[in-house]
C-alpha cells in the first residue's frame, strides 16, 4: 500500500551559526494510509515540528515530503492550501473557538471561508457535530461547553471537510481523565472509519491508544513500533467510573 505522508532524510534547522538549532535530524518516517500514530516525546524533542512538516503547515530546511506520492516540493503555495483544506483536518491543545459564537458557527468556519452554500453549511455541520454527540449543542454559545464538550467541538471542525488525516497536537492536553479517555475514544471510533489519525502527545498512557508509536527524542526518531497492549477508549469509559483504570496522562514523560 501507498504511504499517505512519508518523508525522507528530513532535517528542520533553525537560525544560523553560533544559533544554529537542529530540530529535526535525519527523519526518515512513512504512515499508510488508515494508521492511527502516536509522535510522542518530551518538550523540545521536535515531535510537533515533525507534525507541522508532515502536515504541510511548515517547511523542511532539507528532505523530501510527500503526499500521496506527491513531492509537495513542485506544488505551488494555492495547490498546497488547496491539498491541506481537502485531505488534512487538525485538531489542537488549544480550541480555538469563538465563545460568543454558537457551536455550529464554529464548526462550519472552514465551509464559510471555501463560499459553501448557507443551506449546505448548516445540513454538514449537523452532520458532524451528530457524529461527536454534539447536536444538541448546536445553538449554544461555545464558552458554556466544557473541556471535552469543546474539543469534540473541534474535532467536529476537524471533519467538516471529510478529510483523510487528522492531526491532533497534545489534544487531551488541557482535559481531565474522564475527558481524556472520551476524546481518544472518539479518534479510535474515526480510525476504525478508515480515517488516518496522527496525534502527537508527550503522555504515554495517552499513546497507547494509537496503534503505532514514533518516539522523538533531540530531533530523531529513536524508537518506531507497533502498540503492544493497545489500549481501548471504549473499554476504559466503561470501567472509568469505578476507578479501575490509571488515569492517562500519569505519569508523564514531560
Amino acid at each position: 500500500m501507498d504511504a499517505a505522508i512519508s518523508v525522507q532524510s528530513l532535517e528542520k534547522i533553525y537560525g544560523k551559526k553560533e544559533d544554529r538549532l537542529v530540530a529535526l535530524d535525519n527523519i526518515n518516517l512513512s504512515i499508510k494510509p488508515g494508521e492511527s500514530i502516536a509522535i510522542v516525546g518530551k518538550s523540545g524533542s521536535g515531535k510537533s515540528t515533525l507534525m507541522h512538516i508532515l502536515a504541510l503547515l511548515d517547511e523542511p530546511t532539507k528532505g523530501v515530503v510527500t503526499v500521496d506520492g506527491v513531492d509537495v516540493s513542485t506544488q505551488s503555495e494555492k495547490q498546497l492550501d488547496l491539498l491541506r483544506n481537502k485531505k488534512f483536518g487538525f485538531v489542537f491543545q488549544q480550541f480555538f473557538l469563538n465563545g460568543n459564537e454558537t457551536v455550529l458557527d464554529n464548526v462550519i468556519l472552514p465551509l464559510k471561508i471555501a463560499k459553501v452554500s448557507r443551506k449546505e453549511r448548516h445540513k454538514r455541520g449537523l452532520e458532524v457535530l451528530k457524529s461527536v454527540e454534539l447536536e444538541d449543542k448546536a445553538n449554544s454559545k461555545a464558552l458554556n461547553l466544557s473541556g471535552g464538550q469543546k474539543q469534540r467541538v473541534c474535532i467536529a471542525r476537524a471533519l467538516i471537510n471529510n478529510p483523510d488525516v487528522i492531526f491532533a497536537d497534545e489534544p487531551t492536553g488541557n482535559l481531565d481523565s474522564h475527558m481524556t479517555v472520551e476524546v481518544m475514544s472518539l479518534f479510535q471510533e474515526l480510525n476504525d472509519q478508515g480515517i488516518t489519525v496522527v496525534i502527537v502527545t508527550h503522555e504515554p498512557d495517552v499513546a497507547r491508544y494509537a496503534k503505532r508509536i514514533v518516539e522523538v527524542r533531540d530531533g530523531r526518531i529513536l524508537k518506531d513500533h507497533p502498540v503492544e497492549g493497545r489500549r481501548s477508549a471504549a473499554a476504559d469509559l466503561a470501567v472509568l467510573g469505578n476507578d479501575v483504570i490509571d488515569a492517562p496522562g500519569e505519569p508523564s514523560i514531560a
